[in-house]
């Protein structure tokens, strides 16, 4: 009988920001995820706006082409009191969907609070929490960093043991039908916190859900 969970699968994650953008490519299954990319783009603020987005725009088409992942998954943008800073990394979730529709690549948004509880196991971990905690996952010499690469790192985490859930709801962007993941078989502390970051992977609506915020 097939088991999802043993499943290879390759995914490209990616931690939106239009300064500094983490891209982050793993090998799954999520028992036993590898490292196949990482990497931070930087784009200086000085530079006209296109540019930065051909820039980061050109770095996730090459390890697309380069890496040929069979999905992407992206941190979903919620914009609060630092809306300039939310403005350009929504900018950069556009991209990574019009890379996937062009190489016909299915795109999984996540909140934060559902990518910090696949790999800490709690929904409000700090970045040094989420940082320690993708190193021994992947078993990394060195911590991963800046934090930008730890992120893109969880966010591909993330989407793999999402992948090993088949009975889970819709991911984050897919129409309509609203549900819970199927937190069967998980550690107690990790399917209370994936519970609590919300239904399915649809997005936790920040009015209601502050944990969602970053």
């Amino acid at each position: 009988m097939f088991d999802p969970s043993t499943a290879a699968v390759r995914v490209l994650g990616v931690d939106p920001g239009l300064s500094r953008c983490g891209v982050a490519v793993l090998d799954g299954p999520a028992q036993r995820a590898t490292l196949v990319r990482a990497e931070v783009v930087r784009t200086p603020p000085h530079q006209p706006l296109g540019d930065r987005l051909a820039a980061i725009h050109a770095a996730i088409e090459s390890a697309v082409t380069t890496d040929r992942p069979s999905a992407l998954a992206v941190e979903r943008v919620f914009i609060n009191n630092q809306a300039r800073t939310g403005v350009g990394a929504i900018q950069v979730v556009g991209l990574v969907h019009l890379v996937g529709a062009r190489h016909g690549l299915g795109v999984t948004e996540l909140t934060p609070s559902q990518v910090k509880a696949a790999v800490t196991g709690f929904g409000d971990a700090d970045k040094d929490q989420v940082t320690f905690m993708v190193q021994r996952m992947l078993g990394l010499a060195k911590p991963p960093r800046p934090a930008d690469k730890a992120d893109a790192l969880a966010v591909a985490l993330c989407h793999l043991q999402q992948a090993a859930m088949p009975t889970a709801g819709p991911t984050a962007g897919s129409p309509g039908q609203p549900g819970r993941p199927d937190t069967a078989g998980l550690p107690p502390r990790l399917a209370a916190a994936l519970a609590k970051a919300g239904p399915g992977l649809q997005a936790v609506r920040p009015t209601t859900d502050p944990r969602a915020r970053r």
